[in-house]
Parts: structure tokens; sequence; C-alpha cells
């Protein structure tokens, strides 16, 4: 189990995400757009570097959403591997056994 500190930090770190989504994806096109002048371009880069850090996209960790583990994560299930075998065992998900050969 992960600690629950590290838990709620990610989970801050998506809702913070979802709110400033819109505005991020309007700055970058901004910024990438090469027939916007360059001066534009540099005040919509400023006003992005101004948004929190936590509310990029890529500060987010995959976990599990069981356990928080957060490597060996099924991006599909949201669940890691090592609880994935256990729910497989139990027979919970449907169509899905251990492998043996």
């Amino acid at each position: 189990m992960a600690k629950k500190s590290t838990i709620n930090r990610n989970k801050k770190r998506i809702k913070m995400n979802k709110k400033f989504l819109n505005k991020r994806k309007k700055l970058k096109n901004i910024v990438m757009d090469k027939k916007i002048s360059l001066e534009e371009r540099f005040k919509a880069q400023m006003k992005l570097s101004k948004l929190p850090r936590n509310s990029a996209k890529t500060r987010i960790k995959n976990r599990c959403e069981i356990t928080g583990r957060s490597h060996g994560v099924y991006r599909k299930l949201k669940v890691s591997r090592i609880y994935l075998r256990k729910l497989c065992l139990e027979g919970k998900i449907p169509g899905m056994v251990k492998s043996s050969w």
C-alpha cells in the first residue's frame, strides 16, 4: 500500500489538471502557432509558465486505484499487476485466467 500523502498528492494533480486543461490548451496553441507574432507568443508563454506546475498532465502518475502502487499499472483497468493477478485468481475478472504451459 502506498503512502496516503502520495495518493492524495496525485489526486490533487488530477483535479488541478482538469481545472486548467482548457486554459493550458489555448495558451499552448498560441505558443505553437508560427503565424502569430513573436511578442504575442512570448506573452502566451509567460502566462503558461505562471500556471501551477501540478496542472500539467505530465505530472500525473498512473497509480493503482485499489492499492496506490505506481509501478506495473495496467492503464485500461487502472489496477496494478499484483492486484490484477489476485483478482484473476479469485475469478472476479470475466474471461481472464492464469496461464500455464
